[in-house]
């Protein structure tokens, strides 16, 4: 049976922060993950939400999840998604999960007009790599993410 994809709601918030700490932990980073409940709760329901976030529910619990919020595009003219995390929890892998997911974020695109859906993945990650390959994503080849944060941050704004 096909998971039931819905917007998350504010009793998600608690899974959904321990499915961005479990990415941490795979994506090696888990000592970078500092999102709590509160943080999130914040931004997903606070009074200027700009982030949201869309869950696959399958054999009645929350079987993953995907963050995303909107970004802007001066070439297109139009918004478009940014996908900046998708987990689906080990007991409901290779169960269409990522691809509910994913499609409904593809569906949002179109009924708001949006340009694109895209996103970023680590370069090792093997198996994302190869399930995004299946949905006809294409790597942008020649761009570099760029960040600046903590003490350059302070530096920078200084």
């Amino acid at each position: 049976m096909p998971p039931t994809i819905r917007p998350a709601e504010p009793t998600d918030v608690p899974t959904l922060v321990r499915f961005v700490h479990d990415l941490a932990d795979y994506e090696r980073e888990p000592d970078s993950c500092l999102l709590t409940v509160d943080h999130l709760h914040e931004a997903l329901f606070g009074d200027t939400p700009a982030v949201f976030a869309t869950v696959a529910v399958h054999d009645d619990e929350v079987a993953g999840a995907a963050i995303w919020f909107l970004t802007y595009s001066t070439w297109t003219g139009v918004h478009g998604i940014h996908l900046e995390d998708l987990y689906v929890s080990p007991a409901h892998r290779r169960h269409g999960v990522a691809r509910a997911l994913l499609a409904e974020l593809a569906r949002t695109c179109l009924r708001r007009g949006y340009a694109r859906l895209e996103w970023a993945v680590l370069d090792w990650n093997t198996p994302a790599l190869d399930f995004y390959a299946t949905l006809a994503s294409e790597p942008l080849d020649g761009w570099t993410t760029h960040r600046v944060d903590g003490p350059a941050l302070d530096a920078l704004a200084g």
